[in-house]
């Protein structure tokens, strides 16, 4: 188990090395996040199902495996297509403008700790995976109804915003149908519940509980760190007062009926 933990570390150093380079000659950030996913996904199957004693594959292996493959399948190409496009992503943009002439080496160190993220992030889904408890108990379809609400809700959030933005007349505006009506950051939120999922999948045996680590690490970076914060930023630059006004009335991160308009 050391040397795959081992194996798998340097593997996800190599590959943000290269999302590093593509970065660095494209110019376009998207493609980091590309690669995160991706790698995260399979980096996690990988754990997951590497043979490490003679014997069949549990079926929770092969679940937690296919939740696996489905999330990263399902966000990394949604990320491709965004990437296709050629446009920065925004929070990339403004560390390249706090870095100035420092931005290569910087952005090298960042996504090195980036690397650092997909490896404990897979661990988790091997947590999750690797579980012994003998067959699929009642948690392990908790576990798969949470994965499925994830996935799925993250991906309408996605093509809500998309459809919205596809429409002329809603240019600068700020989107709030369906789910965005709720929620400022579905689809962070959505995000954040697949993490859930994995460490409810883990309960149950001797070191289960540290996967309940995932969910907590992802909700303090999504609400705290890389997630909610550059990007409300961003909008505040963007939308002003408009923004502010969302703002006050829908939830920052958790989905809850919005407050009235203001009049």
């Amino acid at each position: 188990m050391t040397l795959l933990l081992l194996a798998v570390l340097v593997l996800c150093s190599l590959l943000m090395v290269i999302a590093w380079r593509v970065q660095q000659s494209s110019g376009n950030s998207s493609w980091v996040d590309v690669c995160w996913t991706f790698g995260t996904g399979a980096a996690g199957i990988g754990l997951t199902l590497w043979p490490l004693h003679a014997g069949a594959l549990t079926t929770r292996q092969i679940v937690v495996s296919l939740v696996a493959a489905i999330w990263a399948l399902r966000l990394g190409s949604h990320i491709v297509r965004r990437a296709l496009k050629g446009h920065d992503d925004p929070r990339y943009a403004k560390l390249k403008e706090s870095w100035g002439q420092s931005y290569g080496w910087k952005m090298f160190v960042f996504l090195q700790m980036q690397a650092a993220s997909v490896f404990i992030l897979a661990c988790f889904i091997m947590l999750a995976g690797r579980n012994p408890i003998p067959g699929l108990t009642a948690l392990d379809i908790v576990a798969i109804v949470i994965a499925i609400l994830s996935i799925c809700g993250e991906a309408l959030s996605d093509e809500q915003v998309r459809q919205f933005a596809k429409v002329p007349a809603n240019k600068g505006k700020i989107c709030e149908v369906g789910l965005w009506g709720w929620s400022r950051h579905p689809n962070y939120f959505f995000e954040w519940l697949i993490w859930v999922s994995y460490a409810v999948f883990a309960l149950g045996w001797t070191w289960g509980w540290l996967a309940w680590l995932g969910p907590i690490v992802m909700y303090v970076v999504l609400v705290y760190g890389s997630g909610i914060p550059p990007t409300e930023e961003h909008m505040l630059r963007s939308r002003g007062d408009a923004f502010r006004d969302y703002q006050r009335r829908v939830s920052k991160f958790f989905p809850l009926p919005p407050k009235g308009r203001a009049s």
